[in-house]
C-alpha cells in the first residue's frame, strides 16, 4: 500500500487530481490524502512529521512558494520521502521560454480551484431545487427558468451548473399556484422557455411510451390539454416580464449561450 501526499500551498485540487490520475493505475493500492493550505516552514515540519509515520509514502507538490517548496524537497529528501514537485518544471521551462520571471503567486492556482468548487456548488444547487424542490432557492439563484414540462429545463440547469450558474427551474402548471418569491426575482434573472405545440405533444407522447401501462392519449399529452398550458404559461411569463426562449429544434448549449450571453457572462 502505497499513500501519497497531495500537497499544495493553495487549496490542492489540482495536486489531488494528478495524485488521483497515478493512483487510477494501480487498483485500490495507492490512497491519497490532500494537504492544502502548506504556506510557511512550519506548515512543512507538521507535513513531514505526518508522511515519517507511514510505512510508504511520497509527495505530490504543486506548491508555487520557492522557498516553501525547496524546503519541502530538502526535508523530504532528508527522510527519505520522494517528492514529485509538479508545478516546478514546467514554470522554469516557460520562464526560459519567455525570458521572464514567474509570478510565484498561490493565488493565481487558487483561481482555478475556484472555479472548479463554483461548478460542483452550482450542480448541488441545481440538484437541490430542481423542478420547485424548494423556493428558497430562488434568492440565490442566478438564473431561473419557467417553463412547460419537458422544455429541457433540468438539463439545461445541469449544463449551467458546469459552467458555474446557479440556475433553479420553476414548472408552470395551471394548476399549481406560481411562488410569490418567483415576482421578487430582478427579471433579468428569469427567462422562459416555450416550444412550438406540436413538437411538445411529440415529446410527451414519446415520454409516455416508456410506460407502458399509460394510454398515449391521457391528458398529459392531450392536444386540448397541451394548448390550455401554454395559455397559461404565455399569461405568467408576460407578468414576469422576462425573456423567452424557444427552444424548438434548438441544442441545450445554444440555449445556454443565449442565457450566459444575456448574464453578460460571454466574451
Amino acid at each position: 500500500m502505497l499513500k501519497i501526499f497531495a500537497v499544495s500551498d493553495s487549496i490542492g485540487e489540482i495536486a489531488d487530481q494528478v495524485a488521483g490520475a497515478a493512483a487510477s493505475q494501480f487498483n485500490d493500492e495507492v490512497k491519497i490524502k490532500r494537504v492544502p493550505y502548506v504556506k510557511t516552514l512550519e506548515d512543512v515540519e507538521e507535513v513531514i512529521r505526518e508522511i515519517k509515520e507511514e510505512e510508504n509514502a511520497m509527495i505530490v507538490s504543486t506548491i508555487i512558494t520557492v522557498n516553501v517548496r525547496e524546503y519541502l524537497t530538502q526535508k523530504a529528501i532528508e527522510s527519505n520521502v520522494t517528492v514529485v514537485n509538479v508545478l516546478g518544471p514546467i514554470i522554469n521551462v516557460a520562464s526560459s521560454i519567455l525570458n521572464q520571471q514567474p509570478q510565484y503567486d498561490p493565488g493565481a492556482m487558487w483561481k482555478t480551484d475556484e472555479a472548479y468548487f463554483n461548478r460542483i456548488e452550482a450542480m448541488e444547487f441545481a440538484m437541490q431545487y430542481d423542478d420547485s424542490k424548494d423556493y428558497r432557492g430562488l434568492k440565490n439563484a442566478d438564473v431561473v427558468l419557467v417553463g412547460l414540462s419537458r422544455t429541457s429545463k433540468t438539463p439545461l440547469c445541469m449544463y449551467l451548473a458546469n459552467k458555474g450558474i446557479k440556475a433553479i427551474n420553476i414548472p408552470l402548471v395551471p394548476e399549481v399556484d406560481i411562488p410569490k418569491e418567483l415576482y421578487e426575482v430582478d427579471k433579468h434573472k428569469i427567462f422562459g422557455l416555450t416550444i412550438n405545440p406540436l413538437q411538445l405533444i411529440e415529446i410527451r407522447k414519446r415520454r409516455l411510451d416508456k410506460f407502458h401501462r399509460i394510454p398515449s392519449n391521457i391528458e398529459y399529452a392531450g392536444d386540448a390539454r397541451i394548448l390550455d398550458e401554454f395559455e397559461f404559461a404565455d399569461k405568467v411569463m408576460r407578468k414576469l416580464g422576462c425573456k423567452t426562449i424557444d427552444v424548438t429544434q434548438r441544442a441545450i448549449e445554444d440555449t445556454a449561450l443565449i442565457i450566459i450571453k444575456a448574464l453578460g457572462h460571454g466574451n
